[in-house]
């Protein structure tokens, strides 16, 4: 720092000498990090009262109170900086007068060393050309002026902002551009960058719309992943010629949704519509189909629809009845169209006639095992469409030869 300010003094008077001679002012350049003491060199000499000045503000004055704590005037006219920040950077002028009624002007441009804690800031300005994208990157509040580089490859250009303009053919949907910063205090593994992803445009909405005729509708597109934004525009017809707006057609936006109104809608104005999205990644589009339905045939429409719903229900009822009235011969007929075709009935004997049931049905005698072999009859009864010819038959059950072998499980007989 010493040294800083030891060749800044000596570069300093060396002007001065040059400017007294010639009566024009000088200027030196000091560079300083953030916290640094800054010593800024001024010419002095016997009855020379320095005045310091930044910005056509007095900063400090020989007997009088600096604008700042931090600054001083020091013994030989130099201003001390104490812990420099880079809002300290600018050009300090010290002005010196002469006992001769000359001045002598010393100019000191303070340049307070830092990068900013943030990344560069990468968007893209809005253009009403779509066949091309401009990208602006910017870097703003580093000392001294950084470095900026759109891309992957080329040279770096000095500043704080870097602009550039590509044409839509040499893009893609998905494409990454990348700005990168350089800076004095940042090696290269650390420099800072940014980046802005491009995307072609996508709107969404409602692809099928029925109205009432006579009364308004309202069409909804939105719009919210083109990168640049797209220009979003409502079209009609197979042909998609423009909208324009008046009494018949009402256009707005807010925001990414932009929305068409129909007034007083008729016939006429189906069927095809659509919101049309462009930027340079290329053009989409949202068709939307419009139904037109009069008040009579919205009257049919429900009209039909109770129909249905009646008939429905009572088709619904009649099978439930029709169920629910041969309950019994679905259960023992193993299914309602093989109850009809058969004519066979079980009779079930409540417990008190089991002694009526055991005199009907004949009993086997007892075999070895101990066990009974029950005699079962089924009677098959014919259909009562005919009662003339209803007769009764009767069949006597003949006992079964009892078998010798007492290994043998017992069988049920069953005759017809």
């Amino acid at each position: 720092m010493n040294r800083v300010a030891a060749l800044a003094l000596l570069q300093l008077f060396l002007s001065a000498a040059a400017a007294v001679s010639r009566n024009v002012s000088s200027e030196t350049v000091v560079s300083a990090a953030p916290g640094d003491v800054v010593l800024l060199p001024c010419y002095s000499g016997r009855n020379v009262t320095p005045v310091w000045m930044k910005d056509d503000h007095v900063v400090a004055t020989k007997g009088g109170a600096a604008s700042d704590p931090r600054f001083g005037l020091e013994h030989d006219g130099s201003l001390s900086i104490r812990e420099a920040i880079p809002e300290d950077s600018g050009s300090f002028l010290c002005s010196s007068s002469l006992p001769d009624n000359r001045t002598i002007n010393a100019r000191v441009q303070l340049q307070v060393v830092d990068i900013p804690s943030t990344h560069p800031d990468c968007m893209f300005v809005p253009t009403a050309n779509t066949s091309s994208v401009q990208l602006n990157c910017s870097w703003l509040g580093a000392y001294p002026t950084p470095k900026l580089r759109w891309g992957d490859h080329g040279d770096f250009q000095t500043g704080d902002s870097l602009a550039v303009t590509l044409n839509s053919s040499t893009l893609r949907d998905g494409q990454t551009m990348t700005c990168t910063a350089q800076h004095v205090l940042l090696r290269e593994e650390n420099y800072k960058s940014c980046s802005i992803t491009l995307k072609a445009p996508y709107p969404e909405g409602k692809p099928l719309v029925t109205v009432l005729e006579g009364s308004n509708v309202t069409l909804t597109c939105s719009e919210t992943t083109a990168v640049p934004t797209a220009d979003t525009t409502w079209r009609k017809g197979q042909n998609q010629d423009p909208i324009v707006p008046g009494p018949k057609y009402v256009l707005s936006a807010e925001g990414p949704t932009f929305q068409l109104t129909i007034v007083q809608i008729s016939k006429d104005d189906e069927p095809y519509y659509f919101c049309r999205s462009e930027n340079a990644l290329g053009v989409r589009e949202l068709e939307v189909f419009l139904t037109v339905r009069t008040s009579s045939s919205a009257y049919s429409g429900a009209v039909i629809g109770v129909f249905l719903a009646a008939l429905i229900v009572g088709s619904a009822f009649i099978v439930a009845k029709i169920l629910y009235s041969r309950r019994h011969t679905i259960c023992l007929g193993g299914g309602f169209m093989q109850a009809e075709d058969r004519g066979d009935v079980l009779d079930l004997v409540e417990s008190d006639d089991e002694q009526i049931f055991q005199d009907t049905v004949p009993q086997l005698p007892p075999i070895a095992n101990g066990r009974h072999t029950t005699l079962v009859q089924i009677h098959p009864i014919p259909s009562s469409d005919n009662p003339e010819d209803l007769e009764t038959v009767e069949t006597k059950p003949e006992p079964p030869e009892q078998k010798d072998e007492p290994t043998e499980e017992p069988e049920d007989l069953v005759s017809f």
